[in-house]
């Protein structure tokens, strides 16, 4: 009978007191002082909320935001249904005392760590552990200080939020609607440990494609450096180290913004030939796969950033003083010689088509940049995105492959573009992107395009190949 009256009492007082979007004077209480507490507390201020701060000191009357109230521990939890501990972990033991007071009530964590997985298990758990009556709920640790103080105009919205009790979740996910953020409802507290994870890690998406363009960055400015300025100073004295200023660097950008476009183009092409191989849709790729496809849009931003500093280095290329150098050396010459080159129509047209594809290879590319951005995405349907990324993406990777073909021409046909028996760097360039046109091409033939269609929609030519092995049974067991 007092168990029940007690569960009675406590969620009385928990409705009471929830947030509504009709009238928001309900009590937010918050446990911490700091930066993120107050920022916290002057946001939910502004959006309607009594705010109540439960601090050791109640002498902080110039640090809180206008408007809420300061109390010790004990007062400030008996005023609100829902309490935002804004403390570190180390300084949990505070509460202990106040497991009555906090009985039935609204914990919400919003601690991190210092390092990934620091505990053997998340705060949030922590914290249910120390105060089983009260109902724990991660939120609000994905966002700053900085953010909720810059009306999160210039900062993600999302608040990622976790919780055994749904009435409990429920209630804070209101909060951060009313904030103006979007809650994420990721589950039970099981999932607090990759939440509390999630703020600490640096770029994880983009890792591999950082880590791979800086690596192809390396090769391939030694490789154009042993055949642009050492080679030439090996076999001809020559001093051209003012090239890498400037002129390799402008060999290498194009090189990688082509090589990594094609990357993006190829997990799609190697998962059509799984699909059609295996029969079916619904055996999982290989875990190298999987990553690789999750990544397709980082590559693609980053071979975007090559192609953008390529466009920048060859629009100053006019100004360089070796180029006004040669052009006023072949002027010289050709004044005493008293002899003038005609217009070569053939080179002419090789030079304009290779700049108009250029051109028109880097406007799609910064369109399919454009189109990624989850502003842009957000508001097209899915089957304009795939349009955009796919049908218009195989066009870029055309046009920009052919920008590299014409500006090649003959150069492989001659031995003295082959230095130390190495070929040009463009030829290098251009064997991912051939490959994946070359699969592409072949692909959409009817004779495979109607089978993998038929296979994406759900078919199957061998269906016990789908069936996983947790799923049969044993009927002799039976």
């Amino acid at each position: 009978m007092t168990r029940n009256s007690s569960n009675t009492r406590n969620s009385s007082n928990t409705m009471a007191l929830a947030p509504s979007t009709a009238n928001k004077k309900e009590v937010v209480c918050i446990f911490g002082t700091g930066d993120f507490g107050r920022a916290l507390g002057q946001k939910l201020i502004q959006s309607g909320y009594r705010v109540v701060f439960g601090s050791r000191s109640t002498k902080l009357s110039s640090l809180i935001p206008a408007g809420a109230e300061v109390l010790s521990h004990a007062e400030a939890a008996q005023r609100a249904a829902i309490i935002i501990v804004a403390v570190q972990r180390q300084h949990y033991s505070f509460l202990l005392p106040l497991a009555e007071a906090l009985q039935g009530k609204v914990l919400v964590d919003i601690s991190n760590n210092l390092k990934i997985d620091q505990y053997p298990e998340s705060n949030a758990q922590h914290l249910a552990q120390l105060l089983p009556a009260a109902k724990v709920v991660k939120a609000f640790n994905t966002v700053s200080a900085w953010a909720l103080q810059s009306g999160t105009l210039d900062a993600s919205r999302q608040v990622f939020v976790c919780g055994d009790d749904m009435e409990a979740k429920r209630l804070v996910m209101d909060l951060v609607r009313a904030l103006g953020l979007t809650p994420l409802d990721q589950g039970s507290l099981l999932a607090a440990r990759e939440i509390e994870n999630y703020p600490l890690q640096l770029f994880p998406s983009w890792r591999f494609p950082i880590l791979l363009s800086l690596g192809l960055t390396i090769f391939f400015f030694l490789y154009c450096l042993a055949l642009d300025v050492i080679y030439p100073y090996v076999y001809q004295k020559k001093d051209l180290s003012f090239l890498i200023a400037v002129s390799i660097p402008n060999e290498v950008c194009p090189v990688l913004a082509l090589m990594l476009l094609g990357l993006v183009y190829v997990p799609g092409v190697l998962a059509a030939i799984l699909q059609l191989w295996r029969g079916t849709k619904y055996r999982r790729f290989p875990g190298w796969l999987d990553r690789w496809m999750l990544c397709r849009k980082q590559l693609g931003l980053v071979a975007l950033a090559f192609a953008s500093v390529h466009v920048l280095y060859t629009l100053v290329t006019p100004i360089r003083s070796y180029v006004k150098w040669r052009a006023s050396s072949q002027a010289v010459s050709q004044a005493l010689s008293n002899t003038t080159q005609p217009l070569n129509t053939t080179n002419a047209w090789l030079s304009d088509s290779y700049l108009a594809l250029g051109i028109l290879g880097f406007f799609l590319f910064v369109l399919l940049g454009i189109t990624s951005l989850p502003s842009v995405s957000n508001s097209v349907n899915w089957r304009e995105f795939r349009f955009v990324q796919s049908k218009l993406g195989y066009l870029t990777l055309v046009l920009c492959t052919a920008h590299t073909m014409v500006y090649g021409g003959k150069w492989f046909l001659v031995p003295s573009s082959y230095k130390w028996y190495l070929p040009p760097i463009y030829m290098l360039s251009l064997i991912i992107p051939c490959a994946v046109l070359v699969i592409k091409f072949v692909l959409i033939f009817p004779c495979l395009d109607k089978p993998l269609t038929q296979i994406r929609q759900g078919w199957e030519r061998n269906p016990r190949y789908s069936e996983p092995s947790q799923y049969v049974i044993n009927k002799s067991a039976v």
